[in-house]
């Protein structure tokens, strides 16, 4: 008997399993060649490298492929960065899982629990390994530099790491230790090469002065507004009013400007010296502030006029009556800059001294928009680190280092969880092999060269990819965040585990389209 609407299905057990174990695979092996620094990207609209934004841009219909998404966005949004990582480790897990599953014929609850042991394992070896080197300033920012390049080498941004490696250290270490990115904001205008972008202490607004208003002011008092300053437009939508001669026509002029120019009084009784409003501001409200020395910008963009008010101390007002209420923004200087072709609005000196800006230059606006996600993962990665200072080595190091100590551990375990344990390692070492891959070498030889490395005791070695051969990560400067390390390891397990549970799966039916 059939319990399930017409269309709905079901699928069982094998099927149920398979079909997610297949789906899970399919989307690690869509992001597997953007893993690693020589790894390749192409795309018809979006022209990106960054895992997370592919597996966004994506519909999927498979539960298990879903999920893989899913814990890309929350790698995306803890750490920024190893959302192809987490991914394709999982769905190597998977792949792990389905021989076990479908040809030794072991139970998923079985290769769950031996996944638990590996996986605790491997993140003891992980803790172990790692460094802290928050308490030399000196060497904390090489850590952080290190990491922001590893980052960065995997990105478009490739070719001048270093460049951008030292804009973002810059810019996260003005943040003083806070991880709220809002205080740096990023600024992308087309046109110059990708070395012409810059760091600017300070807050920039895409906007331009209004005529007559002065175009630079010191020890700035800044009030932020949403308010109208439009006054020839009755407020009620529909209404009309009828005058009996043009006489009566001039009055209501004039009780408009008199309410718009008290309006304005109480703007400036605030003793400011610039006003910028969300909203239009016409021409008599910006002839009467101008008049008065005040600076007029209007038409600020909400996320302009938020994060100005951020990081001037203000708070956006829309009433002026109660002076100890509002709270007036400051900095030292206002004033306009070009950048490139176009003019923009500098406020230098801003209350929140870690406030600053990044402009960001680039040949076409795909190319800015991707130097924009490159950085925006550098700096997330940077600002976790900040916090949760230890670093670990990259380069497939720390990999194999798990993946031998889960090794280890497998020799302890008995019964068929051990198969499950020693699967859990094989997995990790598919991370530098798809690396080596993805550099078009001999991923066979060199990870056996890796492994081997390892098992002598050098816990240094990884893959260099621009040679071709195992080296010491740490000479190399190949070091990672151990927070984004850790949360791989963590969120990937846990989507395996999550995957093998299931043995059912329902689909509803589909949404029917009206028929016009």
């Amino acid at each position: 008997m059939n319990v399930f609407a017409d269309e709905a299905t079901e699928e069982r057990g094998e099927n149920a399993r398979l079909s997610s174990f297949v789906g899970a695979m399919a989307l690690g092996d869509l992001v597997k060649s953007t893993l690693g620094p020589k790894s390749t990207s192409d795309g018809k609209v979006t022209v990106t490298n960054d895992g997370a934004t592919i597996l966004k841009s994506i519909q999927l219909d498979n539960p298990a492929a879903k999920i893989l998404v899913n814990i890309s966005k929350v790698q995306d949004d803890e750490v920024g960065d190893g959302t192809t990582s987490v991914c394709v480790l999982a769905s190597e897990l998977l792949r792990e899982a389905e021989k076990l599953v479908t040809v030794s014929r072991i139970h998923p609850q079985t290769v769950v629990e031996g996944f638990r042991i590996a996986s605790k394992a491997a993140l003891e070896a992980l803790k172990e390994s790692s460094l802290d080197n928050s308490d030399d300033p000196m060497k904390f920012r090489e850590d952080l530099f290190n990491i922001a390049r590893t980052t960065l080498s995997s990105k478009v941004l490739a070719q001048d790491k270093d460049y951008f490696a030292n804009l973002a250290v810059d810019a996260v270490l003005r943040l003083k230790g806070s991880t709220n990115l809002e205080n740096i904001q990023i600024i992308k205008k087309a046109g110059g090469k990708l070395t012409d972008s810059y760091l600017d202490e300070g807050f920039i607004l895409d906007k331009q002065i209004a005529v007559n208003s002065p175009k630079r002011i010191e020890n700035a008092k800044i009030l932020i507004a949403n308010t109208s300053m439009d006054t020839d437009k009755v407020k009620i939508f529909g209404a009309r009013v009828k005058v009996d001669g043009t006489g009566k026509l001039a009055e209501l002029e004039r009780a408009e400007r008199e309410k718009m120019k008290a309006k304005v009084d109480a703007i400036a009784d605030h003793g400011i010296t610039c006003f910028v409003n969300r909203q239009l501001v016409y021409n008599y409200p910006e002839q009467l502030l101008a008049d008065r020395g005040i600076m007029v910008i209007e038409h600020a963009d909400f996320e302009g006029v938020e994060r100005l008010a951020l990081v001037t101390g203000g708070e956006i007002a829309s009433t002026f009556d109660a002076a100890d209420k509002l709270k007036i923004g400051r900095c030292d200087v206002i004033e306009e800059v070009m950048i490139g072709e176009d003019k923009l609005i500098k406020f230098s000196g801003v209350a929140a001294g870690e406030a600053c800006t990044v402009v960001l230059r680039g040949a076409t606006s795909q190319m800015v928009d991707e130097a924009d996600r490159s950085l925006h993962d550098a700096l997330s990665v940077l600002s976790q680190t900040v916090k949760e200072s230890r670093v670990t080595l990259g380069g497939g190091c720390a990999e194999m280092l798990m993946s031998c100590a889960v090794e280890n551990a497998a020799r302890t375990v008995t019964g068929k969880k051990a198969l499950a344990v020693e699967a859990f390692a094989r997995a990790l070492r598919q991370m530098p092999t798809i690396l080596a891959d993805n550099g078009g070498y001999d991923s066979s030889d060199l990870v056996s060269k890796l492994r081997a490395a390892h098992y002598e005791g050098n816990t240094e070695a990884g893959l260099d990819m621009d040679h071709g051969e195992v080296a010491s990560m740490r000479e190399l400067g190949i070091t990672e965040s151990y927070k984004l390390k850790r949360q791989v390891i963590v969120s990937a397990s846990e989507a395996a585990e999550m995957i093998l549970r299931v043995d059912n799966i329902l689909r509803a039916a589909p949404r029917r389209r009206e028929a016009h």
